[in-house]
């Protein structure tokens, strides 16, 4: 699904649309960089939705503290549960490097509108 049709969508889901960077977390992607928010982004997708089995899925991700577990709310990539509903990405298997890529691009992109705003 291409960042057009996927940004479409959330702007549709209530629950989704609602989230945004405040200043404080705009302020933080902009010194810290995009190269260092994208590799944060790659850590917490590799430790909390990467595995096979997640014992806390649906909860892994905090609504905020850092600008990528806002992203991942808005994008519906916080939890395997909406992986599989709004990018049909199963449950119960490991991710793979190519999903991973996807994933942390589509929270990439959301970041990068929102700091531009």
């Amino acid at each position: 699904m291409e960042y057009k049709e996927i940004f479409s969508k959330l702007a549709k889901s209530k629950f989704r649309s609602r989230f945004f960077l405040r200043r404080v977390e705009k302020d933080y992607a902009k010194e810290k960089g995009y190269r260092k928010i994208q590799e944060h982004a790659y850590d917490f997708i590799q430790k909390r939705l990467a595995p096979a089995v997640i014992p806390n899925d649906g909860k892994q991700t905090p609504m905020k503290g850092h600008p990528v577990f806002l992203a991942q709310h808005a994008t519906a990539t916080c939890c395997r549960g909406c992986l599989e509903k709004w990018y049909g990405i199963p449950k119960c298997r490991e991710l793979t490097k190519e999903e991973i890529d996807y994933i942390v691009g589509i929270i990439m992109e959301w970041i990068t509108r929102q700091v531009k705003n």
